[in-house]
């Protein structure tokens, strides 16, 4: 049970209303993580928009690429609730065998590239240590060396930075993972 009061659709007004009905006529239906800020209805669609261009925007990096740093970093946060629906989400793109081993940090099973490889790694160091070896600049060298060019490595970034954010917003504030966690639009 979430840790605060969240307006459910039924209870909402009019300008709740017709966030949560966006939502369900762009997303497919409406998420529990949208409803957790249901007291300060502005900071929905506010959270969607950054939501879309971080993981939907033109980018050098697949929209599987950017499930899947979404998943490492929400597991490496003990996120359930981000890991459980990013993972779905990564499924609608690869195997539900590469997707879960993704998820358990078993890339050789999930038949990454080195590249995507790395990019899980990094994504894990960011989350966990990120004033190691990103903030000293050593993370951006690995990956060049790589051919991760600049805007993949901002890419990345950005995935990396807003899955911490909502991972805390879901942990801190008690969000509880729906029934159903799939069923979105993924494309």
């Amino acid at each position: 049970m979430a840790f605060i009061r969240i307006i459910e659709p039924e209870e909402a007004g009019e300008n709740l209303r017709q966030i949560y009905a966006e939502l369900t006529r762009s997303r497919g239906k409406i998420a529990e993580v949208h409803k957790i800020q249901s007291l300060n209805p502005p900071t929905i669609p506010a959270h969607m928009e950054l939501y879309r261009q971080i993981m939907f925007s033109r980018s050098p990096l697949s929209r599987a690429e950017r499930e899947m740093i979404a998943v490492v970093v929400s597991a490496a946060n003990g996120c359930r609730y981000c890991v459980q629906h990013h993972l779905e989400a990564l499924k609608h793109f690869w195997s539900p065998a590469a997707a879960n081993a993704i998820m358990t940090g078993e890339y050789e099973a999930a038949e990454l590239t080195t590249r995507q490889r790395a990019l899980c790694d990094y994504a894990r160091d960011l989350t966990l240590s990120p004033q190691q070896d990103a903030a000293q600049g050593k993370w951006a060298e690995r990956l060049a060396q790589l051919g991760v060019e600049d805007r993949e490595l901002l890419d990345a970034t950005l995935v990396v930075a807003y899955f911490n954010f909502v991972n805390r917003t879901v942990l801190g504030l008690g969000v509880e993972l729906e029934n159903d966690p799939g069923g979105y639009r993924y494309d």
